[in-house]
């Protein structure tokens, strides 16, 4: 994506410091000589006070004629990977040099010289000048890069003029995905639907549909099955697979998690809920992935790229609670601690129980009383949920693993 920027939006600095004591010193200069009838000395301060002005006017056009684009490549890219942010300033001849500043957030990476700055002497006349810098954006989220501003000056440094090149660019720092392994038992497989046990016998399993034969119908299609029940020839409609939605909880609730930036327990279920939706979406499922109050954040039946720009943008939420409304179908919980009523909350919601990640907080805070974990899974498994529990730093792989073991039957 490349934004330009156009001529408007200018604002007018005027006089550098040096200029303006110039300009005093030759006003000066000229009263002393029009008191003492100097015309040598009256010369010479008529030029010094016109220098600043005749700067004033070359900055004005240097300002006028620069033209900027920024382009960001890529514009979307995984937490940690780099970015190339390309400039390309063009323009007329620079009889004086423009200063261009560059707006970066730490969140999007901070650089030994950020700001970026830059100081264009000359232009080509055909490409004008191209500058670059890295961004490595260390944590995922939307973030704003520029404006870029530039500042003309004169070649003396006499006067300056500051104005908007070009406005803020998007960049989307994805959340981190792990490559995952298997398929945890029962998960995608539609038997935390109510009355999926009736209508479908699990994953693979034929939904038949069937009606009478009728001339012309291909032999092959004939389901002796139904034909022995009823007596008579009886051909398949259709022959399709079970596949239910597979819905995974986010708890995104800021009391529920702790640690700051790239490290804290809510990145680290965000990055584990990015790794499941990509991994079971790449085996053909359906995801849709909510929130703690059950706001849907996106469904994935095609392909990940929503969803990962909805969880790029995702915020903590103030809420304390957990209740919402129900769950159906295979739910997939990624939680943080779970207080006084959680785990009640949590089953209400999910009658038929389904499969937990919970995340052990005390351990992201060094906590030296650590077991609160310990007690909410236990009450989950009693419930019927299969539960695992992680600690700072367990990577989502190992996590995923973890779960699959705990629900195998």
């Amino acid at each position: 994506m490349a934004v330009r920027g156009g001529a408007a939006g200018g604002r007018f600095s005027g006089l550098t410091t040096r200029g303006r004591c110039l300009l005093a010193a030759g006003a000066a200069t000229a009263v002393s000589a029009l008191v003492l009838d100097e015309r040598d000395l009256l010369r010479v301060g008529a030029f010094v006070a016109l220098l600043p002005l005749l700067a004033l006017l070359l900055a004005d056009r240097t300002r006028r004629a620069v033209r900027a684009e920024r382009t960001l490549v890529p514009e979307r890219v995984p937490a940690g990977s780099e970015v190339a942010v390309e400039l390309r300033v063009t323009g007329g001849p620079l009889l004086g040099a423009v200063r261009l500043t560059d707006v970066v957030p730490d969140a999007a990476g901070p650089v030994p010289a950020a700001p970026p700055r830059f100081t264009v002497h000359r232009l080509s006349a055909r490409t004008g000048a191209l500058l670059s810098y890295p961004l490595v954006p260390p944590q995922r989220g939307v973030h704003r890069i520029g404006p870029l501003t530039g500042r003309a000056t004169d070649p003396l440094g006499l006067a300056e003029f500051e104005r908007e090149l070009a406005p803020a660019s998007r960049l989307v720092a994805l959340p981190r995905v792990v490559a995952l392994r298997g398929r945890a038992h029962a998960l995608g497989s539609g038997e935390g639907t109510p009355g999926a046990a009736l209508a479908h016998q699990g994953p693979g399993r034929s939904d038949v549909l069937v009606r009478p034969y009728r001339h012309g119908d291909e032999l092959r299609r004939v389901h002796w099955r139904s034909t022995a029940r009823h007596d008579e020839l009886m051909v398949r409609l259709e022959e399709r697979p079970w596949r239910s939605t597979t819905t995974v909880l986010l708890d995104r609730r800021d009391s529920a998690h702790r640690g700051r930036g790239a490290g804290s327990s809510l990145e680290t279920a965000i990055s584990l809920v990015a790794s499941v939706c990509a991994h079971l979406t790449g085996r053909g499922d359906v995801i849709e992935v909510v929130t703690e109050d059950g706001a849907p954040l996106g469904t994935a039946t095609g392909g990940v790229d929503a969803l990962l720009d909805a969880l790029a943008a995702l915020r903590p939420a103030a809420r304390t609670d957990l209740s919402g409304p129900p769950l159906n179908g295979d739910v997939l919980a990624v939680l943080g601690a779970l207080g006084p009523g959680g785990v009640e909350a949590l089953v209400t919601r999910v009658p038929a129980g389904g499969h937990a990640v919970l995340l052990d907080v005390d351990s992201w805070e060094r906590s030296t009383t650590p077991g609160s974990a310990g007690a909410a899974a236990q009450a989950l498994r009693s419930a019927g949920w299969h539960v695992s529990v992680v600690a700072e730093g367990t990577a989502p792989d190992r996590v995923w693993d973890d779960l699959v073991a705990a629900a195998r039957p």
